[in-house]
């Protein structure tokens, strides 16, 4: 498995990982094509395209803030999943990051959501917060309760949200 940085939205992955990322995260959840395209010049954000057996099988949106590594969006690509990639994707990212931190729907909310909590738990993380509100990725789009994660406990929790609430979604 391999990590390859996709720095341009003009890549030819780019109209793939678009497109899942529309598909598989609701409105509220994601930024617009004009916000997507301005995280290639970001430079706290790294977006990686993931090569499984010479295939891209999902990507991971990171990014690299002052003591952690906040995880916005990850998948794997739907002809993929139930592969244990999955898993193998956060071994990586852990070695390469080991201070990782992301944001979840809370589990009751479906069975989707408590299947990936769960997943997240096998995978060295734990609930951090479950009264975390994600901000608007804006105009149009709803503030979300959900749940942030973390496989470390940060020293002070309040800061680290304030880190993510300025940086990532401003």
């Amino acid at each position: 498995m391999e990590f390859l940085q996709v720095t341009s939205p003009d890549d030819y992955r780019v109209g793939k990982i678009y497109n899942s990322y529309i598909n598989s995260f609701p409105e509220d959840e994601r930024r617009d094509w004009t916000k997507f395209v301005a995280l290639f010049t970001h430079p706290k954000v790294k977006v990686f395209s993931v090569l499984h057996e010479n295939n891209n099988s999902g990507y991971v949106v990171i990014w690299e803030l002052s003591d952690f590594t906040f995880v916005e969006h990850f998948e794997v690509f739907n002809e993929y999943r139930n592969l244990k990639i999955g898993s193998q994707i956060l071994d990586i990212l852990k070695q390469n990051y080991p201070r990782i931190i992301l944001e979840i729907e809370p589990e009751h909310l479906s069975e989707d959501a408590k299947r990936r909590f769960s997943f997240y738990q096998r995978n060295g993380f734990s609930l951090i917060d479950e009264m975390y509100l994600q901000p608007s990725y804006g105009d149009g789009k709803k503030k979300l309760e959900l749940w942030l994660l973390a496989n470390y406990k940060p020293l002070d929790l309040k800061l680290t949200i304030d880190e993510i609430h300025d940086i990532v979604y401003h």
